[in-house]
C-alpha cells in the first residue's frame, strides 16, 4: 500500500515534528554559517524556514560577505524556497548574537562561530559541507553540485531534528 500526501500534509507533518524536536531540546534560536554567506548557510536557512515556519528564529552568517549565488536561488526555487531577497552578512554585522546552535559548514566559519561563543552556552555544531561554487564545467555540472549541497543539507537538518525529509 502506498501513502501519497499533498504537499501541506507533508509541509504540516514536518511542521509538528521540527516543532517537537525544537521543544524537546529547547532550540529556538540557529545560526547557520559559512564562508561566504552566499551558497550553503542560505540554502541551509532557507530548508529550516520550509519545515519550521516563523515559530522559531533562524539566521544566516558568513566569515566574509559574499553575494548570493544564483546557481543557489535556482536550486532553492526548484523546492518552492525563495532566497532571492538574502542578503549576505557577516559575523561582525550581527544585531543578535543570543542564539541556542549554531550549525557551522566550512571550517573557517567553525573558527569564527567557536570564537563568538567563548563566553556563552551556545552549541557548536561542524557539518563539513563542501562549497558546490567551486565545481568548473557547465551549467548543468553546476547546478548538480548545487542540488547535491541542497539535498545533503536537507538530509543533514531533517535527520538533525528528527523529521522524514518533506522536500526533496
Amino acid at each position: 500500500m502506498t501513502i501519497q500526501h499533498d504537499a501541506y500534509s507533508l509541509y504540516y507533518m514536518s511542521y509538528r515534528c521540527v516543532a517537537r524536536s525544537f521543544m524537546v531540546t529547547k532550540i529556538n534560536r540557529i545560526l547557520f554559517a559559512c564562508t561566504w554567506n552566499a551558497v550553503r548557510s542560505p540554502i541551509a536557512q532557507g530548508i529550516m524556514n520550509l519545515v519550521a515556519g516563523n515559530s522559531f528564529f533562524i539566521d544566516s552568517v558568513g566569515v566574509r560577505l559574499g553575494v548570493t549565488d544564483s546557481f543557489a536561488i535556482t536550486v532553492m526555487e526548484e523546492i518552492g524556497v525563495d532566497i532571492s531577497n538574502h542578503q549576505p552578512k557577516t559575523f561582525e554585522q550581527l544585531i543578535d548574537r543570543n542564539f541556542d546552535i549554531i550549525i557551522s559548514l566550512s571550517p573557517e566559519a567553525q573558527h569564527k562561530a567557536v570564537e563568538m561563543t567563548r563566553d556563552s552556552a551556545c552549541k557548536v555544531e561542524f557539518w563539513h559541507t563542501m562549497d558546490p561554487s567551486i565545481i568548473d564545467g557547465n551549467r548543468d555540472v553546476q547546478l548538480s553540485a548545487f542540488r547535491q549541497i541542497r539535498d545533503e543539507l536537507s538530509h543533514k537538518l531533517n535527520k538533525r531534528f528528527g523529521c522524514p525529509a518533506p522536500i526533496i
